[in-house]
């Protein structure tokens, strides 16, 4: 699952979880349904390997020591190794919800109705592209931005101490 979806450029899987996936299984999907499952899907391939490599980056001696403490497992995740992963995490997760972000734009091939494919009829009724995806790109970076500058609060807030 995880090989498939980092391997295969997002445009493909909006696509074909429109088109081919709906006669695979028998289910039609709406654009926004096709669209949101794909997206999901492709967000959790690379957020799992974030997840694992952050709990790989725990050295063996914080494993060892919580064990030595005789803590139960759950409480080990949750008191000691848990709070280390998510500080090292924090960055390739908040750049990965701006790059979902982005990446939404690709749904306007589908039609859902979002900012791009709003764009898009705009700049086919009124004739003026330049001007139209100036806007667009600027709402863009007026929703994507004020998330940036916060992950970047929360990165400098929760950066692991050497």
């Amino acid at each position: 699952f995880v090989e498939v979806f980092r391997n295969t450029p997002v445009l493909i899987q909006l696509i074909w979880f429109y088109y081919a996936f709906p006669v695979l299984v028998g289910i039609q999907f709406s654009t926004f349904g096709a669209a949101a499952l794909a997206l999901t899907l492709y967000t959790a391939a690379y957020s799992t390997e974030i997840f694992r490599a952050g709990l790989q980056s725990i050295e063996r001696g914080q494993w060892e020591g919580a064990k030595a403490l005789g803590m139960p497992p759950g409480v080990m995740l949750r008191r000691i190794i848990l709070p280390q992963v998510f500080r090292r995490m924090l960055p390739a997760l908040t750049n990965r919800m701006i790059e979902l972000a982005k990446v939404t734009s690709l749904a306007s091939i589908l039609t859902v109705n979002e900012l791009m494919y709003q764009g898009r009829l705009l700049s086919s009724t009124w004739y003026r592209p330049v001007e139209i995806f100036t806007v667009v790109a600027l709402l863009y970076f007026v929703l994507i931005w004020p998330g940036s500058y916060l992950a970047a609060r929360l990165e400098r807030r929760y950066r692991p101490h050497p």
